[in-house]
């Protein structure tokens, strides 16, 4: 899945529930309870609130998280949910997608793919503006990819599909001045050549950039300080619905409409963005502080909003996954490249294996999250209907599955102590990263870890604690010695290809695990051949089957996303196929709803 249309989701947001720490159980009565599970098909996907609109008007949005956001405005760099929400406003992207997924032809700019010759036109709308009343040119197509592919470059997306557009590699390399797959024909049209062309380059995959960036505001900004500069940080120049006008580092935005906007000025005057902890949601929600929650609202909480009468709740599968990882190597900036530990403690395919039956996510899933969560039997969620193979069995929680992989491998308790030590009979102590969120998120973590003491395997926390935010992101790309495995979350984009994610050279592939069937079915997918819809299937099937028999990443739960809306606001939709975006949102009274 190109990175490019992915997102980095919390953890807590993947495991915000309650357990007692014991062995599937719970002391709180709940065991053997049949709950209520919650009808997701009845979820709207907008608001119905059909009054007349007031003159403008400020949209107030609670940006639900436990730590500061980035404030990384520029998409090249940004790595986050929390920055991606904030863009979202400000938007920069050139194509829109239309059934499956599928770019069309409705956004700034339009793709015709040349698919003999392995070529891409992209052709701009005219007389389009920045919101600095600067023109939007071919020129802000081109720039992203000096940015991307600068030998500087500070982010995450040089990869294997950048890669995969003739001449960046040599341009990155320092071996050619410029990228050669890439010319300007006129002001309003760019053509790209690449190496390969597959399906992936219709959803916008194969090296093929989605976003504009304004070389006037950039070009005299060295690569390696733009994520440090005012144009990054501070000012940005956007294309989107609106403009930041005000920042409170790591704790709120404030937008006003884009006059230049290129599908009209919006409706709202301004947007206010502020971070709020996850423990205060619900009540800042009931008491109308608040017009929408975003990213989305924790599933297992819904139960303390349901009743509200000031709000709408729409619901809608989310293009999304969380996950365990396990640490099995470091990632050389240098080369671009994963390079795999033959000494990693979890380097061994039957003790991951075992760590995954021993999870009891079937009832976490059932009685905890009431149906708003369901186990995951693969890393492609289900709302990719043509490439997810439900026929995978997974990791079905199986206590004496584990215990068995366990002792076939060497794993024994040797000195009584409730323990397995490793092969060699030494003890064996795993470390696990988790991300701070609630006060729920110790709780189902410690649940998880009594689970793998009842298996024999000793588990503790990375620095003893639940890591916040952003320190849990920084320690997993940094390879941390002190994490050997790891609970977060993908949020997918709408292009279903794992190459951004799991290929050698992605920086994405946080597990770095890396091998050469993995490569060859990751290309699969990904060749010309897969422009047959059938192989292309069949290349889907094959990867997932490897991904789950290998067990370097486990998937855990496939996801309702949830998205409050109090009932003053208009014309907000979560349809993945609605054209109407943030622009046509309306307000229908002067505050919030109570």
């Amino acid at each position: 899945m190109n990175k490019k249309n992915w997102l980095l989701l919390t953890v807590l947001a993947a495991i915000m529930l309650v357990l007692a720490a014991c062995g599937g159980g719970d002391k709180s009565g709940e065991k053997g309870k049949e709950k209520e599970q919650v009808d997701t098909s009845k979820f709207p996907l907008e608001v119905t609130n059909k009054d007349e609109a007031i003159k403008g008007g400020t949209l107030k949005v609670a940006l639900s998280s436990d730590a500061p956001f980035k404030g990384l405005f520029l998409y090249e760099v940004y790595e986050d949910a929390y920055d991606a929400e904030i863009l979202s406003y400000t938007s920069n992207s050139l194509y829109s997608t239309k059934e499956d997924f599928l770019l069309d032809d409705d956004g700034l700019a339009k793709i015709d793919v040349d698919e003999k010759a392995k070529k891409v036109k992209i052709t701009l709308k005219k007389d389009v503006k920045w919101s600095d009343d600067q023109p939007f040119t071919s020129e802000d197509v081109i720039y992203p990819y000096y940015i991307i592919g600068d030998k500087d470059y500070t982010g995450v997306r040089y990869d294997t599909d950048f890669q995969n557009i003739v001449g960046a590699k040599e341009y990155h390399d320092g071996k050619a001045k410029d990228i050669k797959g890439i010319k300007k024909i006129d002001d309003h049209t760019v053509e790209i050549s690449f190496k390969k062309i597959s399906p992936a380059i219709y959803s916008c995959g194969d090296g093929l950039w989605g976003y504009a960036a304004p070389k006037h505001q950039l070009k005299d900004i060295a690569v390696k300080d733009l994520e440090k500069s005012e144009a990054v940080r501070k000012n940005p120049v956007t294309l989107g619905a609106f403009v930041i006008n005000k920042i409170v580092k790591g704790e709120s935005v404030e937008m006003v409409a884009n006059k230049n906007f290129y599908k009209g000025q919006p409706k709202l005057d301004k947007v206010v963005i502020e971070v709020v902890p996850s423990a205060s949601m619900a009540a800042a929600l009931k008491a109308g502080k608040y017009d929408v929650a975003v990213p989305n609202y924790p599933a297992n909480d819904y139960g303390s909003i349901k009743d509200f009468k000031n709000i709408e709740i729409l619901g809608r599968p989310e293009l999304a996954y969380s996950y365990i990882g396990f640490k099995l190597g470091k990632y050389d900036k240098q080369k671009s490249e994963v390079v795999m530990d033959e000494n990693a403690k979890m380097n061994d395919k039957s003790l991951r294996q075992a760590m995954a039956y021993a999870m009891n996510i079937e009832e976490v899933a059932k009685v905890y999250y009431d149906g708003l969560r369901t186990r995951a039997n693969s890393l492609i969620p289900p709302v990719f209907s043509s490439f997810y193979d439900d026929s995978l069995k997974g990791y079905n929680f199986d206590k004496k599955k584990a215990e068995s992989l366990l002792e076939e491998a060497g794993y024994k308790d040797k000195d009584g102590d409730g323990f397995r030590e490793d092969k060699d009979g030494k003890p064996l102590t795993i470390k696990l990263a988790g991300m701070s969120g609630s006060d729920k998120d110790e709780k189902i973590v410690q649940f998880y870890i009594q689970n793998w003491k009842d298996v024999g395997l000793k588990v503790e926390l990375s620095t003893g604690r639940l890591i916040e935010f952003n320190s849990f992101y920084d320690k997993i790309k940094a390879d941390d010695k002190e994490i050997d495995m790891y609970m977060a979350a993908w949020g997918t984009g709408t292009n279903p290809s794992p190459m951004g994610l799991y290929s050698k050279n992605a920086e994405f592939n946080y597990s770095r695990y890396t091998s050469p069937e993995l490569e060859g079915l990751l290309n699969d997918i990904d060749s010309a051949e897969s422009l047959d819809p059938a192989h292309r299937g069949e290349a889907f099937r094959k990867w997932q089957e490897f991904m789950s028999e290998n067990a370097n990443v486990v998937p855990m739960y496939f996801r309702t996303e949830l998205i409050p809306v109090n009932k003053r606001v208009k014309n907000w939709s979560v349809d993945y196929l609605s054209k109407d975006g943030v622009e046509k949102v309306e307000l229908t009274a002067e505050d919030p709803i109570k």
